[in-house]
């Protein structure tokens, strides 16, 4: 199972988002999980099974397949829910 951030050039944000997905990932005790950051030009729907993206992209994201938005990136709450969510919906907690 694969996880990306992506964001607008594939620097800060999105690396920032990839860390805080891991660090939520061990909090839940969960493996086997690859998370990578990309920027949305070279984002594409082969490089990961669910991609995490600000709202701000969110449209522009819609090509990549199963894609969680986020409203506020720096919201670790908002993202320990979102990355539960996917997480219990593959079956991998």
């Amino acid at each position: 199972m694969k996880f990306a951030a992506v964001c607008g050039s594939g620097l800060g944000s999105s690396f920032m988002v990839e860390m805080n997905i891991k660090s939520v990932l061990d909090e839940l005790g969960v493996t086997g999980v690859e998370v990578d950051h990309y920027d949305m030009g070279s984002a594409s729907p082969d490089l990961a099974d669910v991609f995490f993206v600000a709202k701000d992209l969110a449209g522009s994201s819609e090509h990549l397949g199963e894609v969680v938005v986020l409203e506020n990136i720096i919201d670790m709450d908002e993202l320990r829910e979102k990355v539960e969510a996917v997480v219990r919906e593959k079956d991998l907690l």
